[in-house]
């Protein structure tokens, strides 16, 4: 695996003998302090360029970075519907040898109008304003505001009910969906709000909630993980009861802690009908 040296070398060499492009600098991970350093990390690079067009016309300069494994091509794919590229065009690339290049080609208004936390690597025009930002505080949790707690909570325990009809009819993809793109979002916001709220709202739990096992109470932490249920009706209830639980439990702490407020009556009704639909007979032909 060639280190971060050679990497840097490889991208700077380019931008270095290529006249088209202007500027080169680095984004993400590898300049976040905050950001756990390690073998995965990608190199996200931007080559600012007065025109993209025939870097993505002709796509045979990336060869010099080495063989590559597979790639994406945001900007080509079906998945991802974009307009025609005009302003920027990026290459997801996964090296044979382990690493992997995020790169993009910018114009100069596009990266201007792109720029968060960055690293100039080269600027042969003086392009580009020296860096600002120098921590990830775009990324903190935020406190929640009162109407923000109460739509979380609200959106949590209502979307129970459509759980629970679920798991009685036995549609276990829908239930999941419902579990991982409804109700799982509620409870994980709920969480990064414990976290902020230990850390004064001066934290990041990374994407998705990548740093939750450093950063929540390991009971909570497993209590999280034991949401994530296999594909057996049974599980699932059981993963939902655990759910239900954490989140009774986070919530409560943090109306108090904030001074915010929880609708326990809410909690208690959505609940109940949940255990009732769990014990309901499958040949029930009315639900009270």
């Amino acid at each position: 695996m060639r280190s971060s040296t050679e990497m840097f070398a490889l991208i700077l060499k380019k931008a270095q003998t290529d006249s088209r492009i202007r500027a080169v600098y680095l984004e993400g991970s590898r300049v976040n302090p905050s950001v756990p350093k390690d073998i995965f990390q990608d190199y996200d690079i931007a080559y600012v360029v007065d025109d993209i067009k025939p870097f993505y016309q002709d796509q045979a300069w990336l060869d010099q970075f080495g063989p590559r494994l597979y790639w994406q091509l945001p900007d080509d794919n079906a998945y991802f519907p974009l307009a025609e590229a005009a302003d920027a065009y990026g290459w997801l690339i996964q090296f044979a040898d382990g690493n992997r290049l995020d790169l993009h080609v910018r114009t100069l208004n596009n990266a201007l109008n792109n720029l968060e936390m960055y690293q100039i690597l080269l600027d042969k025009d003086h392009c580009l304003p020296q860096p600002t930002e120098l921590t990830d505080q775009r990324y903190w949790v935020q406190r929640p505001s009162n109407a923000e707690f109460r739509g979380t909570c609200n959106e949590f325990w209502w979307c129970l009910n459509n759980v629970a009809k679920g798991l009685w009819r036995q549609e276990l993809p829908y239930v999941l969906d419902m579990l991982d793109f409804n109700v799982r979002p509620m409870l994980k916001q709920i969480l990064n709000w414990q976290i902020g709220a230990a850390h004064d709202f001066q934290i990041s739990v990374g994407k998705n909630g990548k740093y939750y096992r450093q950063l929540l109470p390991t009971a909570v932490y497993q209590c999280f993980l034991a949401t994530y249920a296999t594909g057996d009706v049974a599980a699932v209830w059981s993963a939902v009861t655990v759910m239900c639980d954490l989140f009774q439990e986070v919530a409560g702490q943090l109306s108090q802690q904030l001074d915010l407020t929880y609708d326990q009556q809410e909690a208690t009704n959505s609940r109940r009908f949940l255990d009732h639909i769990r014990q309901l007979p499958a040949d029930a032909s009315e639900i009270y």
